[in-house]
């Protein structure tokens, strides 16, 4: 675009200095002559890195999915090829399920078998409460019975009295002493057998107190509703369901998968360190690095402009969504130990990266995950002079054209 300018500018140095003559060629219209451009294009340079900003380090970043099976197997079979798109939702490999299905198939059995044990439980707590019950209502009866067997002894001991004192006086005749006197005998073994009674029934309580307890610790406690044994074979049947569901590996979202060294036969493990393969989202961002002070006037939701040598003589119409305030270079090192470096820095330094978010109608465009290119941002200042910034970005396009080596 400068060299555009340039020869815009001789044209018309040319017009009014050698075609029509309409100045005069001498010393001070020579140095004016080649003094203006140079404060011209640097003016207007300078201006343009402030109001339309631009980067030449751009990079398309995808999200990548390294598909870590969750259990460990056989592998049957591998539908995912390398390097060939996928939809969310396509098999990408399957491990043999037997192990996982048998482990299943057994829980279900003693799931079955475990709640048949907690109906018979149920039942028995069930006649258990009831003989606790019965042993109260025992309880009760022998202790009304105690209560009138202490007051018949303790009318028959006032009956003895009062008939010895008769005869003692010659005025109680002895047969009712003695009728009195057996009537004690007979008060007393109705209470000592009532008291009997009562203690066999508080026993009778505690044997069924205790075989209550003992049932409800067979059965434990409730977990959501249903009995601990219960809820805790449900709980490894779930899993093992889980487990199962586990064999069959799908794709997270569209994208590519990649690395794709799996096959047939091979053996899988459930370990982060080794991955079955690696997936690649077509989802992506594109970030562009900018020098500190070329951020003064960005905004987010200016309008912005991408090309990537991957796509040459396109222009990838974006907008800035964010901001990244944030570098390696502002952490010090967390450690107590370790005095904070400021001697080089993690490349590239100086800079902080602006996220860019392409317009809806490129977004179907193929972008490669890692390619670079050169990207610019028109804010919201200068816009008469947005045009050269554009102009720039689409002559760099179609110089992407070029390869440019020897060989």
């Amino acid at each position: 675009m400068e060299v555009l300018l340039l020869g815009i500018y001789s044209f018309f140095v040319w017009l009014i200095f050698f075609k029509f003559k309409w100045l005069p060629w001498n010393t001070v219209s020579q140095v004016i002559v080649i003094t203006l451009p140079i404060i011209g294009l640097t003016a207007l340079i300078l201006a343009l890195n402030v109001v339309a900003p631009s980067s030449s380090d751009v990079r398309v970043l995808k999200y990548v999915v390294n598909m870590v099976p969750q259990v460990r197997g056989r592998v049957l079979e591998v539908p995912a090829e390398g390097n060939r798109p996928m939809k969310k939702g396509e098999v990408l490999y399957r491990i043999d399920p037997t192990p996982y299905q048998l482990q299943v198939n057994a829980l279900e059995a003693q799931l079955s078998n475990t709640q048949g044990s907690s109906r018979e439980l149920e039942e028995q707590l069930t006649g258990a409460a009831s003989q606790v019950g019965a042993a109260r209502a025992a309880i009760e009866q022998a202790s009304s019975r105690v209560v009138q067997a202490q007051a018949q002894l303790e009318l028959a001991r006032k009956r003895v009295a009062q008939n010895r004192e008769l005869v003692g006086k010659g005025a109680g005749n002895r047969f009712d002493l003695e009728q009195a006197e057996t009537n004690l005998r007979e008060a007393e073994s109705a209470l000592d057998g009532a008291r009997s009674a009562e203690a066999q029934a508080r026993s009778a309580e505690g044997q069924a107190l205790a075989g209550e307890r003992q049932i409800r610790q067979r059965m434990g406690a409730k977990s959501g509703g249903e009995w601990a044994q219960v809820a805790q074979v449900r709980a490894q049947l779930e899993q093992a369901k889980f487990d199962l569901s586990q064999t069959i590996a799908y794709a997270p979202a569209d994208g590519t998968p990649t690395n794709v060294n799996l096959r047939a036969g091979s053996f899988v493990v459930a370990s982060p360190i080794a991955p079955a393969l690696s997936f690649v989202e077509n989802e992506f961002i594109i970030v562009a690095l900018f020098h500190q002070n070329e951020l003064v006037k960005v905004q987010p939701g200016d309008e912005a402009e991408v090309v990537l040598l991957t796509l040459p003589g396109e222009v990838i119409k974006a907008k800035v969504d964010s901001i990244i305030w944030a570098q390696g270079q502002g952490q010090s090192t967390p450690a107590s130990n370790v005095i904070p470096s400021t001697g080089v820095a993690a490349p590239p330094p100086d800079r902080f990266p602006v996220k860019l978010t392409v317009d809806p109608r490129d977004r179907d465009v193929f972008l490669a995950a890692g390619a670079r290119g050169n990207a610019a941002i028109y804010t919201e200042h200068g816009e008469m002079i947005h045009i050269i910034r554009k102009v720039i970005m689409r002559v760099g396009t179609k110089i992407n054209y070029l390869i440019l080596k020897l060989h």
